[in-house]
């Protein structure tokens, strides 16, 4: 697929994807979601080379404002819930994207793009940054992923507030409410974002993939089921060369030298 709103750039291993439609505040129209099913459902899982990708918006306004509203006039009768599993099965294939995932939010994350936010494994927000799920103004509710991932991040009493307020929280906020992991000054979000990468980077990439499955499989099998998941990940980890060289460079007392293996 020739990519018309992302800007795909690849440094010693961290892929910065920008979503690029500045004049529409990076909004999330069909092309769009189109663009980032291809890009993680084909052609990043393609690229071996590729340790950990950061999403950020063109920019300095907005990471993504939200869903292209004009594109809601024309739904139908069954647009609506296409619209919706389209941009889930979306989302899902960034969640479940077996290298890290960061959001590095650098202004308005509402509706879709609070939701494309939450689909990423962590959040980095410039201290501007602001974030909501307003879809009730529209007379409709978050179809990206957003009634559940809010609620697994801020609780559900919280979740609630601003799902039926459709209120803004600033950056601090959202940190205190734990829906982002680290609030910096505004244009620093990418900087930050490859700090944190530039640390998973150092570590065994096996494991680093198999804390994200299992973590994934939490949500989705609600708990308990889910600790299978961990022994059986923990076990396959085990069986490494990675774990021999990173237990073998404890014991000796060296930085571990890891090859993915």
């Amino acid at each position: 697929m020739e990519y018309q709103n992302l800007v795909i750039e690849e440094n010693e291993g961290v892929l910065l994807l920008t979503i690029s439609r500045e004049k529409a505040l990076n909004a999330l129209n069909g092309r769009t979601i189109d663009e980032l099913t291809h890009f993680f459902g084909t052609d990043a899982p393609s690229r071996e080379s590729i340790q950990g990708i950061i999403i950020t918006g063109a920019g300095d306004r907005s990471f993504v404002a939200g869903a292209d509203i004009k594109e809601f006039l024309a739904l139908g009768q069954q647009g609506g819930g296409a619209l919706a599993k389209k941009g889930q099965d979306c989302f899902f294939l960034i969640e479940r994207f077996s290298k890290p995932v960061i959001a590095a939010v650098n202004g308005f994350a509402l509706g879709g793009g609070c939701e494309l936010a939450m689909a990423c494994h962590m959040r980095v927000a410039g201290e501007y940054a602001k974030f909501g799920q307003p879809e009730v103004n529209l007379g409709i509710i978050p179809g990206y992923g957003g009634t559940q991932r809010l609620v697994q991040l801020v609780g559900k009493g919280k979740a609630i507030e601003l799902m039926t307020t459709g209120d803004m929280i600033k950056a601090d906020e959202a940190h205190r409410l734990g829906l982002v992991n680290h609030v910096v000054p505004a244009g620093e979000e990418v900087n930050k974002a490859k700090e944190i990468m530039a640390k998973i980077r150092t570590k065994a990439p096996v494991a680093i993939s198999n804390v994200l499955y299992c973590v994934n499989k939490y949500f989705e099998h609600k708990g308990n089921d889910a600790y299978t998941y961990e022994y059986e990940m923990f076990h396959k980890t085990t069986l490494t060369a990675d774990f021999q060289e990173g237990a073998t460079a404890f014991v000796e007392k060296r930085a571990p030298n890891f090859t993915g293996k």
